[in-house]
C-alpha cells in the first residue's frame, strides 16, 4: 500500500477555559485551590489521507470536525500528537521551514462572506498568494495565472477590479476556491464550503470542486455535516463523535452497512422519498460536555448496546470484515 499524503497521529486539542493564574484560584473547604478547566475538542484522532482521494469527516456540531481541519492546516497548534505531510512532520515547523507546505496545502473556509478581505479587489485577493509564493514572477506571469484560475472556476477575469461585497455568496465561494487554486496546491482542506450557500448553488460549487480534483489531481479533506454531499463527493468517510473517530470506511461500505451505533443513528436520520413510515433510530440522553468527558467510550451514555466495559475502557479502531474500521466494543465482542 502506498504511503499516505497526510497522516494524523494521536491528535489532541484542548482549549483552556481557566483564564489567568489568579482566575484559577478558588476557596474550597477553607483552602485555596487551583482549578483548571479545558474544552477537549479533539481526543486522540488518527487519520490517513491517501493521494487523490476525498476523505470526508462528518458528525454533529461540536464534535471536533473543524478543529481537526484547522489543526491540520496549522491555524491551531495541537496539544498532543503529530501531523505528517508526504512523510515529513509539519506540526512543529515554523517560518521558512513551513513555507513549502503553505503552498502545497490550502484551505477553503465555510463562510464566503467573511473569508474575503473587503478592502481588497478580487485581482488583489488572487495576486497576494501568487506574489508571496512566486516573488520572481513577472507581472505578466501573475496576470496570466489569475486569468487562468478565474476561468477555471467560472469567474469573468474582467471582474477583477470589483470588491467582494459586489458578489453573491456562490460567486464569493468561487473566488475563494480560485484563491486556493492560485498557487497550485496538492492538498485542500474544505471546511463546510457549501453549508452557507443556497441549495441551488451548492451543487454548482460541489461540481466545481470535483472538476478541480480531476483536472489538477487534488486531494481533499472535506468537512461537512451533510450526508447527501458525502455520498456524492467522498471517497472515504470518517465519522466523529465528541472529539473521537468512531468509524472509518469507504463511502459505499459506510452507507450500505454502517457498524457503529452512532453511525447507524446518523444514517437513519436521512429522509428518503420511498419511506412512508421512516424508521429513525432515536438516541436517548444528551451529548456530554467536552469539558468533562465521560470515562470509557464517549458514546456509552447514549448507546443501547453499552456494557460495563464500554463505561470503563476507551475503544480503539479495529478492522472489520467489510474493510471498515470501527471503535466499538460491541462490534469487537460480536454483540452488534
Amino acid at each position: 500500500m502506498t504511503s499516505p499524503l497526510v497522516s494524523i497521529r494521536g491528535l489532541e486539542k484542548r482549549f483552556d477555559l481557566s483564564g489567568s493564574f489568579l482566575e484559577q484560584l478558588r476557596f474550597e473547604g477553607g483552602r485555596l485551590r487551583r482549578k483548571q478547566e479545558a474544552v477537549h475538542a479533539i481526543n486522540g484522532v488518527n487519520l490517513e489521507v491517501q493521494k487523490g482521494e476525498a476523505l470526508c469527516v462528518v458528525g454533529e456540531s461540536g464534535c471536533g470536525k473543524s478543529t481537526v481541519a484547522r489543526t491540520v492546516m496549522g491555524l491551531l497548534s495541537p496539544s498532543a500528537g503529530e501531523i505528517h505531510y508526504g512523510g515529513q512532520r509539519i506540526d512543529n515547523l515554523e517560518g521558512k521551514a513551513a513555507l513549502p507546505y503553505r503552498r502545497k496545502m490550502q484551505m477553503i473556509f465555510q463562510n464566503p462572506y467573511a473569508s474575503l478581505n473587503p478592502r481588497m479587489t478580487i485581482q488583489q485577493t488572487l495576486e497576494e498568494p501568487i506574489r508571496f509564493h512566486h516573488p520572481d514572477w513577472s507581472p505578466v506571469q501573475v496576470r496570466d495565472k489569475i486569468h487562468e484560475v478565474m476561468h477555471s472556476v467560472g469567474i469573468d477575469p474582467d471582474w477583477g477590479s470589483r470588491f467582494g461585497h459586489e458578489f453573491s455568496g456562490g460567486q464569493r465561494q468561487r473566488i475563494a476556491i480560485a484563491r486556493a487554486l492560485a498557487v497550485d496546491p496538492e492538498f485542500i482542506v474544505a471546511d463546510e464550503p457549501i453549508s452557507a450557500l443556497d441549495v441551488s448553488i451548492q451543487a454548482q460549487v460541489l461540481n466545481l470542486l470535483m472538476d478541480a480534483q480531476e483536472s489538477r489531481g487534488l486531494t481533499y479533506l472535506f468537512i461537512t455535516h451533510d450526508l447527501a454531499v458525502v455520498e456524492h463527493f467522498g471517497t472515504r468517510v470518517a465519522v466523529m463523535y465528541l472529539g473521537r473517530v468512531c468509524e472509518l470506511a469507504d463511502t459505499k461500505t459506510l452507507f450500505a452497512m454502517p457498524r457503529h451505533p452512532y453511525t447507524q443513528a446518523l444514517l437513519s436520520a436521512i429522509p428518503k422519498l420511498e419511506d412512508d413510515r421512516p424508521n429513525h433510530i432515536r438516541l436517548q440522553g444528551e451529548v456530554p460536555t467536552p469539558v468533562n468527558l465521560p470515562s470509557g467510550c464517549v458514546f456509552h451514555g447514549r448507546c443501547p448496546y453499552a456494557n460495563e466495559r464500554c463505561r470503563q475502557e476507551i475503544p480503539q479502531l479495529i478492522a472489520t470484515d467489510g474493510g471498515a474500521q470501527v471503535a466499538c466494543h460491541a462490534v469487537e465482542e460480536g454483540r452488534l
